[in-house]
């Protein structure tokens, strides 16, 4: 599949199966996210897989993962992100961004579902896995087998609005 078929197949499930997510499948989704670029190639996010029962119950305390078997924790180093100089803005969020999105892409050419979390509590899970300081869960990226039908691939054509409203050349 080519990838802009596999961007427009992609879409938030929030439902999965019991089934777990065969360990070369999270290689691969993991291998998406290592190749991911960061600002100035320092790769300032960490990844904090979480398959075990234990584990995805204490996601729970802070977030809906949907009943996904699989959740990876996308957090942001703060101690190796690039600063821009000339506002001191940190992009340790955009970096978690592109590894989170490269690897919802790989699940989806993977067969799997997945769904980017945000509305989630960070004091908890911070104190669940004993996140030290200088780590910031940036999000939650819930993983499976889905219960639900992918969204039609044209559903952009209706919820987007158009490209010429979206892109200007030289000048907004």
């Amino acid at each position: 599949m080519d990838f802009i078929q596999i961007a427009k197949q992609r879409c938030s499930m929030r439902s999965y199966t019991e089934r777990k997510v065969e360990q070369e499948k999270l290689e691969q989704i993991l291998e998406a996210a290592h190749v991911a670029p960061t600002a100035a190639n320092l790769q300032p996010v960490r990844l904090l897989v979480v398959q075990s029962d234990e584990g995805l119950a204490k996601i729970g305390t802070a977030a809906n993962i949907y009943g996904a078997p699989l959740a990876i924790i996308v957090c942001a180093d703060h101690k190796k992100a690039w600063v821009r100089p000339f506002d001191q803005k940190q992009t340790c969020d955009i970096d978690a961004s592109i590894l989170t999105d490269h690897m919802m892409l790989q699940a989806a050419e993977l067969g799997l579902g997945s769904v980017w979390i945000c509305y989630f509590k960070p004091d908890v899970l911070k104190k669940a896995f004993d996140l030290p300081d200088h780590l910031e869960p940036v999000n939650i990226l819930a993983v499976g087998y889905s219960n639900e039908e992918a969204a039609a691939a044209d559903r952009f054509d209706k919820t987007r609005i158009p490209v010429e409203q979206l892109v200007s050349y030289e000048k907004l």
